[in-house]
């Protein structure tokens, strides 16, 4: 099973990889018009210190501006899940603003806060990817079963104890799953602010740089290399997801 959950991904990555190669090869395209595999090996050899310094840069906000998403998302979710009123009043709200095309978005944060490119950053991280949090929080905590909930009204239990002992359990499933797509969506945003932001720093701006100066390796090798953060930081969710929610797997017969 361990063979299969890791030679599967890696045999499909590698077949990827040779019909990109073959792509580019048998089209006769020069790494100027369109790079290949083997163009991206040089490029980070040659940059590998910006590599290193603007990949650590793009991960920590990534990361920061996630941990601050799942927060608001599970506090928003509860708020949701519990009440039928605030339900109705926030979900139009968190809708409208999810149909919101970030990338609007981004040029406004980053005059609006001139100068704080950290604060920018990890703003659009999280704009981008509390909304599927919050859903399925607030999805998972609608449909609790009714008799459970009266149970434990009946013994004195809080919202709070209903939430951490049944809501939280069996919304584990729908979280990690929304939790997959919010690792996505906020390298989304990091990137779109380090490509916008004046003077920005990270993978975003050194693809930025990349395509100033024409140099197709350098930004599929970024590309490449923000391909792989996000493929690290899914298996670690996938990880977890294993640890505190692995009952509800159901493997195909």
């Amino acid at each position: 099973m361990t063979l299969r959950k890791i030679g599967v991904p890696l045999a499909a990555i590698v077949i990827l990889l040779l019909a990109w190669e073959f792509l580019v090869w048998a089209n006769g395209w020069p790494d100027y018009k369109m790079a290949s595999p083997s163009d991206l090996f040089p490029a980070y050899v040659q940059y590998w210190d910006l590599f290193i310094v603007m990949g650590w840069q793009t991960l920590w906000r990534t990361i920061a501006g996630l941990f601050i998403a799942i927060a608001v998302g599970i506090g928003l979710g509860m708020i949701m899940g519990f009440s039928q009123t605030m339900r109705d009043a926030l979900y139009p709200l968190l809708v409208g603003f999810n149909a919101i095309p970030k990338a609007t978005v981004v040029p406004i944060v980053a005059l609006l806060f001139v100068g704080a490119h950290d604060f920018n950053t990890v703003l659009i991280a999280f704009m981008i990817s509390f909304f599927p949090i919050a859903v399925s929080i607030s999805i998972g905590l609608s449909t609790l079963e009714p008799e459970y909930r009266d149970i434990l009204r009946s013994l004195g239990a809080s919202k709070t104890t209903i939430f951490w002992k049944i809501a939280l359990p069996k919304t584990l499933p729908e979280f990690f799953g929304a939790l997959k797509v919010a690792v996505t969506l906020a390298f989304i945003g990091t990137n779109l602010m380090e490509i916008v932001s004046p003077h920005g720093r990270g993978l975003g701006a050194l693809f930025d740089s990349g395509k100033t100066n024409s140099d197709y390796p350098l930004m599929f090798a970024v590309l490449i290399a923000l391909a792989a953060l996000g493929i690290v930081l899914y298996y670690i969710v996938v990880f977890l997801e294993n640890i505190f929610a692995g009952w509800a797997e159901r493997n195909p017969s």
